[in-house]
């Protein structure tokens, strides 16, 4: 690190960023980005020698790429404070690369489904987020006068189940609703994101019994999960509402989705880590860490979502950081017809899919669009997911062949326990920035995100 170098053109910035390697929008490029209170101000060749108060040069196997953006998260904080909260999630997010999340609406309590809701969990979270954090709001029945409100109040969207959440506190929407609750949004263009599983097929299916995961799997059929998602396609079709599929499973399901966009519908698809590198044949008896819904599914299914992923089908991976206590887990037993189902994954979600990604061939480019830039667009978060002028400077600087193995130990979630414990992964983030200043874990500089606002507080 040097300090106040020379700059020819006079200009003097807070904080410089150079090396050969910097994510543009133009790809991996030599640069030197010059930052001002929090905001890139100048991208410019390297070699150019910005000015600031501190300068940081890249190391030869360092990538400086846009903070990634989750827009799934759940942080339980009020009300399951024990299954994870404000802090740690944002610290677990923030040595995993990511400077921004959108927390879910339920599994906290209250669950954010008024204006009332909405404001104790920004008061919970205010002065402990250590990333720029937004909310969904939920709709659930008997709240669609509420829905409105919770727009104007910042929310970005809201949140709906077809079957039950999990929680009670949170109960499903039947389509009839769902259509309803879209109609409404309709009118002030927000977006409806749907837990997409149909509570009939799931009735039907077979129940789940002890430690074996195929039985586990047969009881969350892919049928389920196709025919809400056909359901919801249809009525964005009546409605003209913008519909989001959420935690993609079912391969099945990508001819209908690749045809409703091709028909105009306004709708989009997210997929996470869980269902693009693990399968159900790998997870062995008990593994409740590995238990989520809709389920991981086979090894055939995984690659058939990867090319949902390349041709633009699946528009962007998110983590559904969605973790419990250990004895939510029953991990004494190993029941998957008890455990709590969720996947803890927020700090390692980079890794995991470069782990991947790279054996396929695909570039770090093409994953931090998947992780950053794209999120951010579907979010409306307009100064997130680029290096580029007039946008955050939210960065992580990322080894991308640095080598490690998960100690579940070592991560910031509260609970130790994961899927991928043991697992060797590529790609380590090294130092994360928000706004223009490093992350230290210690001191929460995040701010709390309004829909529509570029700055929040």
């Amino acid at each position: 690190m040097s300090q106040d170098q020379h700059d020819p053109t006079g200009e003097h910035y807070d904080l410089v960023i150079r090396g050969e390697r910097v994510l543009t929008s133009s790809g991996i490029r030599p640069r030197e980005v010059g930052v001002r209170h929090g905001v890139i101000v100048a991208m410019q060749p390297l070699g150019n020698d910005l000015s600031a108060d501190e300068v940081i040069e890249l190391a030869d196997d360092e990538t400086l790429i846009p903070g990634l953006v989750d827009t799934h998260v759940h942080v339980n904080e009020p009300g399951r404070t024990e299954w994870e909260g404000f802090a740690s999630a944002t610290k677990a997010a923030a040595a995993g690369g990511v400077t921004t999340i959108l927390d879910m609406p339920l599994n906290s309590i209250p669950p954010t489904i008024d204006v009332e809701a909405l404001e104790i969990k920004r008061d919970v979270a205010r002065d402990q987020v250590h990333v720029d954090v937004g909310f969904w709001g939920g709709a659930v029945p008997g709240n669609l006068g509420k829905l409105r409100g919770l727009h104007d109040a910042g929310a970005f969207g809201f949140k709906s189940f077809l079957l039950h959440s999990g929680v009670d506190e949170f109960p499903p929407l039947d389509p009839d609703q769902l259509e309803e609750d879209m109609r409404e949004l309709a009118t002030f263009d927000s977006v409806m994101i749907v837990h997409a599983e149909d509570s009939r097929a799931i009735d039907r299916a077979p129940k789940p019994d002890g430690d074996d995961y195929a039985k586990f799997l047969a009881s969350r059929p892919r049928g389920a999960e196709n025919l809400a998602i056909a359901e919801v396609i249809e009525r964005a079709r009546w409605t003209g509402a913008r519909a989001h599929i959420l935690h993609l499973s079912s391969s099945d399901a990508l001819p209908m989705l690749r045809s409703a966009k091709h028909d105009g519908l306004k709708i989009t698809v997210e997929t996470c880590p869980h269902y693009l590198t693990l399968t159900s044949e790998e997870i062995p008896l008990g593994a409740t860490a590995f238990k989520c819904c809709p389920p991981i599914r086979e090894a055939g299914n995984r690659e058939l979502l990867w090319q949902g992923l390349e041709d633009g089908t699946i528009d962007f991976i998110v983590s559904d950081h969605s973790p419990s206590t250990l004895d939510l887990k029953d991990l004494e037993n190993g029941d998957f017809a008890v455990a709590w189902g969720g996947v803890a994954s927020l700090q390692l979600g980079l890794s995991l899919i470069w782990t991947e990604a790279r054996q396929r061939g695909l570039s770090l480019e093409t994953v931090v669009s998947w992780m950053s830039e794209k999120p951010a667009q579907f979010a409306g978060l307009t100064g997130k997911g680029r290096i580029a002028p007039g946008y955050d400077a939210d960065f992580s600087i990322f080894a991308a062949d640095d080598a490690y193995v998960v100690d579940v130990t070592k991560l910031h979630h509260k609970n130790p326990l994961t899927p991928y414990n043991g697992k060797a992964l590529a790609g380590r983030v090294r130092r994360t920035y928000l706004h223009g200043e490093e992350i230290d874990f210690a001191t929460p500089r995040g701010r709390l995100l309004r829909r529509g606002m570029v700055d929040a507080e």
